[in-house]
């Protein structure tokens, strides 16, 4: 499973390295998208719907838009092996217990089991946030300790998840239908630990806005 989840970051990286080459394409010629979100639907059929004066300059379009078109067909290829084999690796009881997690999806779970391994290793949370890097910077200096931003050691991709999954609890807490879709995937116990990090990490970034 970590090397089928190695595989799609590897797609992920040549999707976004094959985005970013068609997107500078467009700028060197004046084309800017104004339309909303990015790689969508709306947002492709607005790229092929680009003219240019010369034909070498049509063929560079086609010739990006088929490479992006490759890169995201093989990232969802590796993304629906990933789902149809998770539930024979030995960690899917972890894998689905992620899920009630807000901001944790199906992905993002497996990215973080498969990069921390075996959870009970670390004696406790502080220890794991200590692992990722997600700990912040400490200076001492005689009696004086200044702290700074996180120091970023460990894991850089499971950080990055967990960092993105954590912007989710800057809204409200809420059941949306997906959440409870998965919640009954898993025992009643851990949807009462995902309500209550709901809760309590929602007030925390609050706290931290009016602080």
């Amino acid at each position: 499973m970590r090397d089928l989840k190695w595989a799609r970051d590897d797609a992920k990286k040549a999707e976004r390295a094959a985005r970013h080459q068609l997107g500078m394409f467009l700028l060197r010629h004046g084309r800017r998208y104004d339309g909303g979100y990015s790689w969508r639907q709306v947002h492709l059929a607005w790229i092929r719907g680009q003219t240019f004066e010369h034909e070498a300059q049509e063929r560079v379009l086609v010739d990006c838009l088929h490479t992006v078109q490759e890169a995201s067909s093989r990232v969802t290829r590796l993304e629906e092996d990933i789902a149809d084999l998770v539930g024979s690796w030995s960690q899917a009881p972890l894998v689905t217990a992620l899920q009630a997690l807000r901001g944790i999806s199906l992905m993002a779970a497996v990215i973080i089991v498969a990069e921390l391994g075996d959870l009970s290793r670390f004696k406790s949370p502080r220890q794991r946030m200590a692992y990722l890097g997600l700990v912040p910077s400490e200076r001492s200096s005689g009696e004086s300790t200044k702290r700074g931003r996180i120091t970023r050691t460990g894991n850089a991709h499971a950080r990055w998840v967990l960092v993105e999954s954590a912007w989710s609890y800057r809204y409200g807490p809420r059941m949306s239908d997906e959440i409870r879709r998965r919640n009954k995937e898993v025992a009643l116990g851990v949807q009462k630990i995902a309500w209550k990090a709901q809760l309590r990490l929602h007030k925390r970034y609050t706290k931290l806005l009016a602080s």
